[in-house]
């Protein structure tokens, strides 16, 4: 989706008659970030509800959150944050499908909860700024597409 924006100011005779086209990143990061948030509080939800029916749930949390970590980690190494590839390359190994931790409930509890933690923060504190293009001259009707 692309919005545009005129940069006409006062002070600037170049940029008078030229507009700038924001292209917003996709819903894919913050999407994921969701996701592995919800499905992490229904993690600490149904062990107390189900009791050891919720293997199963655990099973498919072993694929999402890897997953979604892997997103996470490569949106923040985009923003050159690497405290939170860290944080979230800790996750996905703790999370790990193929050699999983045999952790109790106790212990699972706790990792659940601290990976819920730092889904939620990275919902505010990773976000991708708007990339700037300049629109084309030659385009007539810019974000128009011909069927």
């Amino acid at each position: 989706m692309e919005r545009t924006c005129d940069l006409r100011t006062k002070g600037s005779a170049d940029l008078s008659s030229e507009s700038v086209v924001l292209k917003e990143e996709p819903m894919l990061t913050k999407f994921m970030k969701w996701i592995a948030s919800v499905a992490l509080f229904g993690g600490l939800l149904l062990p107390a509800f189900m009791g050891r029916f919720a293997v199963g749930y655990h099973a498919g949390l072993l694929i999402l959150i890897p997953a979604a970590a892997t997103v996470v980690i490569f949106q923040a190494a985009a923003l050159h944050e690497y405290r939170w590839v860290a944080a979230f390359g800790m996750v996905a190994c703790l999370f790990n499908p193929v050699v999983p931790f045999g952790f109790s409930t106790a212990p699972t509890l706790v990792v659940n909860m601290l990976a819920l933690i730092l889904f939620v923060l990275s919902l505010n504190a990773l976000k991708t700024p708007p990339r700037l293009s300049i629109a084309s001259i030659t385009d007539r009707m810019p974000g128009s597409e011909s069927l």
